[in-house]
């Protein structure tokens, strides 16, 4: 894989690329594809282009690591991947990807509450604001669309939650291993129940197969599987060793943009009030997550 220079900024900005692009692969995946269909796929495709990327890495890694690596594949990987495909069956990308940019408040909750995390008060008005933007969001999406299941919501902020968690887990207890072999053995651990679950579909049926639809979702997943899950966690995972938690998480402060930009050229609305939901989510990300000043 290209050799990227340690730079927490530059990771920030390409990540905000890949990821902030992968919401709209989702919806494109979900033309053709179920939700437990795009979910297994996914994970099936990326552990194969892992494999290939760096099945050495896997060598001395010792049970207990193992056992953090399997913990945190089904947190960060294996639930988020169903929560959103589920999620965007009813919920516009771009939507979607504002929603997860919550991660790094959580991020800053678990922190408060399981790793003694010190809050300023600044850090509480971000913790609000960001709730008072998520709250406007979805209901500038009722106004949109009035049928809109807003409780598919939910599903986005419980990923966002998963990632929070994983954040500190990966951080914490798995500091000593490769991003190669953190991000491939996060997959190996969670490929088994994902190629249950595929199997349980019709996916292989001669209808689908002959299906240009599935075909053409067949594409938009494997870009989303080899760019937005396998290449990014991997970076996301080196990322993470040279900034902070919440640092890393504010990747979620950014990814939005480059969200709204392909949603907006896929026809997606967006009133007035999701904007200035967005600003202020995105203004109570930034106080959550700067840290204090020097004194």
């Amino acid at each position: 894989m290209l050799r990227i220079p340690q730079n927490k900024w530059l990771y920030l900005f390409l990540l905000s690329i890949i990821w902030g692009s992968s919401y709209i692969l989702i919806k494109r995946g979900l033309i053709g594809l179920t939700p437990i269909q795009l979910g297994s796929i996914r994970i099936v495709f990326s552990t194969f282009f892992l494999i290939l990327m760096g099945y050495k890495s896997l060598k001395g890694l010792s049970r207990y690591q193992w056992k953090w690596l399997v913990i945190t594949g089904f947190i960060g990987t294996f639930f988020p991947s169903f929560f959103f495909a589920f999620a965007q069956q009813h919920i516009d990308s771009a939507v979607a990807a504002i929603m997860n940019s919550l991660t790094p408040i959580f991020t800053l909750l678990i922190g408060m509450f399981f790793f003694a995390t010190k809050i300023l008060t600044r850090q509480y008005v971000g913790v609000l604001l960001g709730f008072v933007g998520s709250v406007g969001l979805i209901w500038g999406g009722t106004q949109i669309n009035a049928s809109q299941p807003t409780g598919y919501v939910l599903l986005i902020m419980c990923a966002s939650m998963c990632y929070a968690v994983n954040i500190y887990f990966l951080k914490h207890k798995l500091a000593d291993v490769s991003p190669m072999a953190m991000t491939l053995g996060n997959f190996i651990a969670i490929l088994p129940p994902a190629v249950v679950l595929l199997f349980f579909t019709d996916l292989l049926s001669v209808k689908n197969i002959q299906n240009p639809e599935v075909l053409t979702s067949l594409g938009f997943i494997a870009l989303l599987a080899f760019f937005g899950t396998a290449i990014a966690k991997v970076m996301f995972n080196r990322f993470i060793k040279m900034a902070s938690a919440v640092f890393a998480s504010s990747v979620t402060y950014t990814l939005p943009i480059i969200a709204l930009f392909w949603g907006t050229l896929d026809g997606e609305q967006i009133s007035r009030l999701q904007l200035l939901a967005t600003a202020i989510i995105l203004v109570g990300v930034s106080l959550a997550h700067r840290p204090a000043k020097p004194k």
